[in-house]
């Protein structure tokens, strides 16, 4: 036990200051305790929903990092902790407020800032399309994640093996996803129907195009590992894989909440533990330890997709949306205990 909490020392140490942190933030903007309170549970549970949709993304770093040279794995540890904080959990939702709000970034930034009430009414008039965005993409995300020939093991089984099943009919996902944003445009009010066509559309061409990209740099990852073994090139294709694996936790966060400083710091401390899980899984060459964890986590994801749709309709409660999501990832956690005390040997 010491010696699995020696690798999180520094996220404990984070995971408080930006505890500590979010209280202020949340205090200061409401005027009153109960925000800070608020702020706090919502920076947790973003914490919580990072760590566990990018339980996947640290497999697959500690497989690519455990054949680089040591030297190229220290700097991705440290310079790639660095821009997956600062580059994908801070400036890309910074950006994807500036282009759903039509402001300039300092203007944002200034505005989260010292005029939140200002700040919150432009993000309210753009909540339709970065909902309609994050719904069709999340979705997508967890669909092609269940629907999958090649997934072994099921955690929610009458269901899973279900759509595992259906994994042969080509474009199943894509055609499911067009069906329910036709559906949903149908009781959007009629003034919103071509911003929630556009959002919507563009968040299921952004999947299929992160998807390309995954591929062509998988390929491409396998003659780097005998050309240039952990040299740049493997460090660059290993950032890029963090951003796509980071980009569903991105829009998720947006279903709990529009402050960006909140929603730095929530993913912020997410980020940490996925630094030093990878790490761990490195050193102590043990992978995939908890076998349903994963199935939570893009149960969580598929849980958001649904209520961010709704939220195109109405509003839904942060709080609910983000204990539902702690919920799945919660009982998956449990479920791996109990499969991991059951069977021993494995």
């Amino acid at each position: 036990m010491t010696a699995t909490l020696r690798y999180f020392r520094w996220p404990f140490i984070v995971t408080g200051a930006g505890l500590i942190l979010s209280f202020i933030l949340g205090t200061s903007f409401s005027g009153h305790l109960g925000g800070g309170v608020s702020f706090l549970i919502i920076a947790s549970v973003l914490a919580v929903l990072e760590i566990s949709l990018s339980f996947d993304n640290a497999i697959v770093n500690a497989n690519k990092l455990k054949d680089m040279d040591p030297l190229w794995q220290k700097r991705f540890l440290t310079w790639g902790i660095i821009i997956a904080v600062f580059g994908m959990r801070i400036v890309f939702p910074l950006l994807i407020v500036v282009i759903a709000a039509g402001i300039g970034p300092w203007e944002a930034i200034v505005m989260a800032a010292s005029k939140p009430d200002d700040y919150a009414r432009i993000i309210g008039a753009a909540h339709l399309p970065i909902a309609a965005f994050g719904g069709a993409f999340l979705m997508m995300v967890a669909l092609t994640y269940f629907v999958d020939e090649g997934k072994e093991v099921d955690w929610i089984a009458t269901f899973e093996r279900r759509l595992r099943a259906c994994a042969s009919i080509r474009g199943l996902e894509i055609g499911f996803v067009l069906s329910l944003i036709m559906v949903v445009a149908t009781l959007v009010p009629a003034h919103e129907v071509g911003r929630f066509l556009f959002a919507s559309v563009a968040g299921l061409v952004t999947f299929l195009a992160v998807e390309v990209l995954g591929q062509v740099l998988d390929k491409r990852g396998q003659a780097l590992e005998v050309a240039a073994k952990g040299g740049l090139g493997a460090f660059l294709y290993l950032e890029v894989l963090d951003a796509s694996f980071s980009f569903d936790g991105v829009i998720g966060a947006f279903a709990l909440t529009h402050n960006l400083f909140l929603i730095a710091i929530g993913l912020g401390i997410g980020a940490m533990y996925v630094r030093s899980m990878t790490i761990m899984l490195v050193e102590r060459q043990t992978l995939a330890e908890f076998r349903y964890l994963e199935h939570g986590a893009f149960w969580s994801i598929l849980i958001l997709s649904i209520i961010m749709f709704g939220q195109t309709l109405f509003h839904i409660n942060e709080m609910i949306t983000g204990l539902l999501g702690a919920s799945f990832i919660g009982l998956a956690f449990i479920s791996s205990l109990i499969y991991r005390k059951r069977n021993p040997e494995i």
